[in-house]
């Protein structure tokens, strides 16, 4: 792992700066083609290594401040943190503590901390693998931390983070026969039809992707479109729609799609699921609150703060402070009015959020229902098979925690209602 080695953990500091740095989150980096230079093997290494490193931050630094007496730069902060997690997984030290190095002494404004990080580096591979299991499980910074705490307590909030720790497994939505993804994968099934692995290779080179069977989807984000439970042949409005796992999932039982989402790149994104797929659904490139028209069926994935996919994103927290909450908070009230004014009598609609903040899931809708009398929340719609009757909340919407399933994986945080407008 000499020189490949090099590159990727190169890569992987590159994206920790950018991530804890200029507050750009790791998949906007991807997208954007910061790996492309890599071979493919390089970039999956590069995405684990800074992944790791963010799910592990807290046990990194605790280690690395015994032997700091100030804090150096981001960048070596960020080599040394990559060498330290992986020294700390039983890496072989020689090539960790070497690529380390050479990646400093590439930077001409740090290679003066060559020596510093060599012998940092080396006090941690002798003390720091046996000292790693013995630090508490990695917490949220405190601008997310503390505000769920406040909603769930601090015991839950442990536990979550247990979850965001472990990390997530790879779930995957069936075009057609979940029943034959699942034997020809040889994954898990859950209760609510996703096929879940524990163990897998790089997803582009699995069986059935290039022909388009299947789709890489957490197992909540799967629910929102089994709860709006669309039929063949039935027009529905999905506002909200990048990236497209519930454009696929909503085309693929046949509905008639409108798919609106104001980011044209996204959307992109959205063509491109469909055409590997061979789904189809109609694409406008529109802000949700200037659609028109009436519907008896909306699927509306309200922008949130994400805070519920933690577990597969442990970037998100370090990118970004909290500070665009309060705006989406506001921008997520006045899509759910404009989504229900949109809804025709008897018709019904499915509000969700990723996120795990009460403000963006219970109080959206428990608001919703006392500004709109000949709106209810469905219960019955919720009750999927695998889904416990106390997830259930007291304004009639159902709250997904990664905590969940804790045993096979657990899930990412979500929020969903579905809302019916009185005929």
């Amino acid at each position: 792992m000499s020189q490949t080695g090099v590159q990727a953990r190169r890569s992987a500091v590159y994206l920790l700066d950018q991530v804890m740095g200029e507050g750009r989150l790791m998949s906007e980096l991807i997208t954007s083609g910061a790996l492309e230079k890599l071979q493919p093997a390089e970039r999956a290494t590069a995405q684990r290594l800074a992944t790791d490193t963010l799910r592990g931050l807290e046990r990194a630094d605790r280690l690395l401040q015994k032997h700091l007496q100030k804090q150096p730069p981001l960048t070596v902060r960020n080599a040394l943190r990559v060498a330290t997690v992986e020294l700390c997984q039983g890496g072989a030290a020689h090539g960790i503590v070497n690529s380390a190095v050479e990646i400093v002494g590439r930077n001409k404004r740090t290679a003066s901390m060559k020596g510093l990080v060599n012998a940092v580096l080396r006090k941690i591979a002798e003390g720091g693998p046996d000292a790693w299991d013995e630090l508490r499980v990695p917490r949220m910074p405190k601008w997310i931390r503390d505000p769920l705490v406040m909603a769930w307590g601090a015991d839950t909030i442990t536990e979550i983070e247990k979850a965001h720790y472990a990390g997530a497994p790879l779930d995957l939505t069936a075009k057609g026969d979940k029943g034959a993804l699942h034997r020809s994968l040889k994954g898990e099934m859950l209760e609510t039809g996703t096929v879940r692995l524990q163990e897998h290779g790089q997803v582009s080179t699995m069986p059935g992707f290039k022909k388009g069977s299947w789709w890489v989807q957490d197992a909540a984000a799967a629910l929102p479109v089994q709860i709006l439970d669309p039929q063949e042949g039935e027009g529905i409005l999905e506002l909200c729609a990048a990236p497209g796992g519930k454009t696929m999932q909503l085309a693929a039982a046949g509905a008639k799609v409108r798919a609106v989402d104001d980011n044209p790149a996204r959307m992109d994104r959205v063509r491109e699921n469909l055409k590997r797929t061979k789904l189809d659904a109609r694409l406008v490139v529109n802000d949700a609150l200037n659609e028109n028209g009436k519907w008896r069926a909306i699927l509306l994935d309200a922008p949130c703060s994400a805070t519920g996919t933690m577990r597969r994103h442990p970037d998100l927290p370090y990118a970004k402070d909290g500070s665009e909450i309060g705006p989406l908070i506001e921008l997520q009230a006045r899509m759910l009015d404009h989504a229900i004014d949109l809804l025709l009598p008897g018709g019904r609609l499915v509000f969700c959020t990723c996120s795990l903040l009460p403000d963006e899931g219970e109080c959206q809708v428990e608001d919703a229902l006392a500004r709109h009398k000949d709106i209810t929340a469905d219960r019955e719609a919720l009750m999927l098979p695998g889904i416990d009757p106390t997830w259930i909340t007291e304004e009639g919407g159902l709250r997904l925690r990664p905590d969940y399933w804790a045993d096979k994986g657990g899930m990412d945080g979500f929020y969903i209602a579905c809302l019916r407008k009185s005929a």
